[in-house]
């Protein structure tokens, strides 16, 4: 099979900017000079420990000890090939690739790639299709709610027609087979083994993950004989996950995260999320045919970057029973978020679609501003079926809502909301504080529910900066590798080669310095080619140095420190020569010719030491 050339690999990587590919998932706030830092995609965290180096070209979290290159990154998060990786990388960066044994692409018949490659046809074809005469009931449909075709362009609504082939012909025409088709999600089959379109007759939404690829529909019925349910979603595929997914995140996140204080709303449907944007509210968010949970909340907290409580997620349900039933979803998962959580429903029970045709774009804007804090929110929820004016519906009310006070983890809010219950249901509040602590002591429903995993086993311990030893040595060989790893392009190349030169006195430092010693350092990424050769227990360590805060003011200042890092690393070795050389003095003869060679050793290495010291 063809291969992509190396240089080609090394050319891409070197032409991307790892941050901003990172960026689109998890949100990079600076953590010093030429480090970002954000919450961690690979590993639910309150506190960011995912560092970026983008002059490295290199990831690392200090959580769960990943790291790596941008094409690592794509392959983990997306599930790619290291070939789709680059390809990927490559069409973003513009650079067009050279193949081996063969000199063109491998040819895909499967994979990731044809999958996407499947559903960005399939927005053309129902973009398309949304003009023509039969998609009447499909631009009446969005016309009623408000959207006119630019809306719909910019939201990428198309039309499926009623047809049972037209998709599956009109992919099929341009390449791709009945089993990628079936893969993807877009054709169904038959008991008889009969292949037709999973979507006819219906106004479709294109879900797009958070880098804007297309991976899913979401499809709503328009004709009365359609038996199929109102509401008809992509299966699960290898690239559609609808746990994991967002509508609408893709255009939303980049407000969320310029967001101050960050706000994410949270709606219930397609039509929510169009209303939303196009009345300013550009951070609106919805779930695709499944309840919220916790794969979202990783999802939002790690564009939010909420390691600080200053962060909103407004939840907006309608005010039927099912609105009702949603909001107490979301509250089993949202004391996940740092960020205050909240509840927002117009009085009269409106979604925000319907709110917006019927009182304008404002009227959304004001929905949020009277939000409710979804503590308060479920507990007048839990309350409003038993009757207040009676002792019994009093304390039948007061044991349904406590367990709700009980979860509440901060210490300084639950007090509030203790008092906050007994104002609700006229009661004293020491009586409503004991009922809280006797929930408290009980654990909350989820915690007596939720086993303990076990944790895993593991082949050997690894090395990490923790368990380094705490001497002088090793925080000297730590500051100087960083150094290294990072500014080794601004130190003088024969300094920084013999200092690479001289063993180090702690074992694991030295075997980064040797595989540091041993890459070609001319090349890119020659930083994370060394941490790629360590032996297993060590790839820690490398990324751990690598990626650690290096202390200076400015990138002027590391470079001038690396390079005095570099020479008090030539000078101690220096002095330990020395000493040998001095015990070596002892023994010889001053006249002999040993004598005479150990002497001028010494004026030699003390001349050498001195300049070196002067230098620093």
């Amino acid at each position: 099979m063809p291969r992509i050339r190396q240089a080609d690999v090394e050319e891409v990587k070197a032409r991307t900017n790892i941050a901003d590919i990172i960026g689109e998932r998890v949100a990079l706030k600076s953590a010093g000079v030429g480090s970002l830092k954000g919450l961690c995609p690979f590993h639910d965290e309150r506190s960011p420990s995912f560092n970026v180096r983008p002059s490295q070209g290199f990831y690392h979290c200090f959580g769960c000890g990943v790291s790596g290159d941008v094409y690592t990154f794509l392959r983990e998060m997306d599930h790619l090939t290291f070939a789709e990786a680059v390809e990927r990388v490559a069409q973003r960066v513009g650079f067009t690739l050279h193949y081996e044994e063969g000199g063109g692409p491998a040819p895909e018949t499967s994979g990731r790639a044809r999958l996407y490659a499947a559903h960005t046809q399939a927005v053309e074809f129902f973009r398309a299709q949304l003009g023509s005469p039969e998609a009447e009931a499909a631009r009446a449909f969005l016309g009623q709610r408000g959207f006119d075709p630019g809306a719909a362009s910019h939201f990428g609504v198309g039309y499926a027609p009623k047809g049972w082939d037209a998709l599956l012909k009109a992919l099929t025409g341009q390449g791709f087979s009945r089993e990628e088709l079936i893969t993807a999600g877009l054709v169904s089959t038959n008991q008889r083994g009969g292949v037709y379109d999973r979507f006819r007759g219906r106004v479709m939404w294109p879900i797009r993950d958070v880098t804007g690829q297309t991976i899913g529909f979401g499809a709503r019925k328009l004709y009365d004989d359609d038996q199929g349910p109102k509401y008809l979603n992509t299966p699960e595929t290898p690239i559609y996950k609808k746990n994991q997914v967002l509508y609408g995140l893709d255009l939303a996140k980049r407000d969320i995260a310029r967001g101050d204080p960050k706000r994410v709303v949270v709606v219930e449907g397609y039509t929510d999320v169009m209303a939303c944007h196009l009345a300013g509210v550009t951070t609106a968010v919805a779930t695709c045919g499944t309840a919220f949970g916790s794969e979202h909340i990783r999802t939002l907290r790690r564009i939010m970057g909420d390691d600080s409580a200053t962060g909103e997620v407004i939840f907006t349900f309608d005010g039927d029973e099912a609105g009702q039933k949603a909001a107490l979803r979301a509250f089993s998962e949202a004391d996940r978020f740092a960020a205050q959580t909240f509840v927002a429903v117009a009085p009269d029970g409106l979604d925000p679609c319907d709110l917006r045709l019927q009182r304008g774009d404002a009227a959304v804007g004001a929905l949020l501003d009277h939000k409710t804090p979804m503590f308060e929110f479920v507990i007048d929820r839990k309350i409003s079926g038993f009757s207040l004016s009676s002792v019994e519906g009093r304390v039948g009310a007061l044991r349904q809502a406590a367990p709700v006070v009980a979860e509440i983890r901060d210490r300084l809010l639950r007090p509030g909301y203790e008092r906050v219950l007994a104002r609700r249901l006229g009661m004293d509040p020491t009586d409503v504080h004991r009922e809280v602590e006797q929930a408290a002591r009980g654990g909350s429903a989820r915690e007596r529910q939720t086993p303990v995993a076990a944790a895993p086993a593991t082949a050997s311990p690894a090395v990490t900066l923790q368990t380094l030893p705490r001497t002088t040595d090793a925080v000297v060989e730590r500051d100087a590798l960083t150094g290294i790893l990072q500014y080794g392009h601004r130190i003088d190349p024969t300094l920084l080669q013999r200092a690479l030169g001289v063993a180090f006195r702690v074992p694991a430092l030295d075997a980064v310095r040797a595989a540091i010693f041993s890459v070609d350092r001319t090349q890119p990424g020659w930083g994370q080619a060394a941490i790629d050769a360590l032996p297993q227990a060590l790839t820690q360590l490398g990324g751990e140095v690598l990626m650690r805060d290096f202390p200076a003011r400015d990138e002027e200042h590391a470079a001038v420190s690396a390079n005095a890092l570099c020479r008090r690393l030539i000078v101690r070795a220096l002095d330990a020569e020395k000493q040998e050389l001095l015990g070596a003095l002892q023994r010889a003869e001053p006249q002999s010719n040993e004598g005479r060679a150990v002497g001028m050793r010494l004026r030699d290495l003390e001349t050498e030491r001195r300049r070196l010291v002067d230098e620093q």
